[in-house]
């Protein structure tokens, strides 16, 4: 699909569009544009309820005029409207959707992603919220999820008195580790339950079974992570500067 930044005419045709009771899907498929673009241009300029193609326009234009000529920016600074930008967001809603195929949640995922494009790979609260334009407590129950499957450690800035929350390289083993850890209490507790319905019943079998399996892929989950580990030291080891 076409980049580039959307004109005065695919407003009119995003108005027209809304009028006529189309999906968000309908319109970008129609104008040949990721749905990500228009979902973007409706929500920013009134909704599906309020959207006015004129209005949208030159709202459009003087953002541009407000807008400072910068240096060249970085991937934490880069937006749709800047050069490379569309690329980049591009990015993240593909990284986005394969977070939220996961398992988790749309916000949280944003979060993780934001967190992962960020060359620091390092953001407070207060700029996750800047960067996402959500509430603050929209972020502080991502971040939770996120700690919680040990996704992201907190590190706390003496100097500025507030916690960054920070994506490393073993952020993804410290993530496996905590699932592996969650298989093998499940394959626990189903053994525990086959033996309280005694294994020759149908139910305590089916749980048997079940214990069976999460033990073997906790098992698997843990010596693969372990291996991964190695390797990874190694080759970090060999990387080093000679000093």
């Amino acid at each position: 699909m076409p980049g580039g930044r959307l004109t005065h005419q695919d407003r009119r045709h995003i108005a027209e569009g809304l009028a006529a009771g189309l999906t968000p899907t309908e319109i970008a498929v129609r104008l040949e544009r990721p749905l990500s673009t228009i979902t973007r241009e409706v929500t920013r300029n009134g909704g599906p309820d309020g959207y006015r193609a004129d209005q949208a326009q030159r709202a459009t234009e003087e953002r541009a005029r407000r807008r400072r000529p910068t240096s060249v920016p970085t991937s934490k600074d880069l937006t749709p409207e800047t050069p490379g930008g569309e690329a980049v967001h591009a990015l993240e809603e593909q990284f986005t959707a394969i977070m939220i195929g996961t398992g988790l949640p749309r916000m949280t995922a944003r979060v993780l992603t934001c967190l992962y494009l960020t060359d620091s790979g390092s953001l407070s609260a207060a700029e996750l919220v800047q960067r996402l334009r959500v509430s603050p407590a929209s972020v502080s129950k991502a971040i939770g999820e996120l700690e919680q499957h040990e996704l992201i450690r907190r590190d706390r800035d003496p100097r500025q008195r507030r916690d960054h929350y920070v994506i490393d390289a073993e952020a993804w083993f410290r993530g496996w580790m905590a699932s592996a850890r969650q298989n093998t209490a499940l394959a626990d507790f189903a053994r525990t339950g086959a033996e309280t319905l005694g294994a020759t019943t149908p139910a305590g079998a089916r749980l048997r079974d079940i214990g069976d399996f999460f033990e073997h892929v906790g098992h698997a989950m843990l010596q693969t992570a372990e291996q991964w580990r190695q390797n990874y030291t190694a080759r970090r080891s060999h990387a080093a500067p000679e000093t």
